[in-house]
């Protein structure tokens, strides 16, 4: 089992529930669970691994649905109980608002929104993605 950071500041607080809010938008706009702005931004933000933050995306998106996989990251280590709370109170909100958005914007509009925010996160993964180590568990707190 991989130990978790037991302190976490407010710079980390914010920025989590600034995840949680974009993916609630993102979902609530596109019909995406999030998933694709949640991995992506603990990756590059927080500096979590692939694996931490996968398992930790997935107790925040799929409890009760994918509770098996959930589970299966949890018993390894890979969930932080703390993010999946702080990041699943922001998604809740953001989802009414981005579900707002986007029934308030074209057809075409949220499309073209949707495949551009595909195409920079592809970029960012393909390119400018840095090595982190696959047991990375915390934060990096006040450079």
């Amino acid at each position: 089992m991989i130990k978790q950071k037991t302190t976490m500041d407010t710079q980390t607080l914010i920025i989590l529930i600034i995840i949680g809010i974009a993916a609630g938008m993102l979902g609530g706009m596109v019909g995406v669970g999030g998933g694709i702005i949640i991995v992506p931004a603990l990756v590059f933000f927080l500096g979590f691994s692939q694996k931490m933050a996968q398992g930790t995306s997935l107790g925040i998106l799929l409890l009760p649905v994918g509770i098996l996989g959930v589970m299966q990251y949890y018993k390894e280590g890979y969930v932080d109980m703390r993010v999946v709370l702080l990041i699943s109170t922001g998604f809740f909100l953001g989802s009414l608002i981005g579900s707002k958005l986007a029934l308030s914007l074209s057809q075409e509009t949220v499309k073209k929104i949707f495949a551009i925010l595909l195409i920079i996160v592809a970029v960012k993964m393909l390119f400018f993605d840095k090595k982190i180590p696959e047991n990375k568990t915390t934060v990096q707190v006040n450079k």
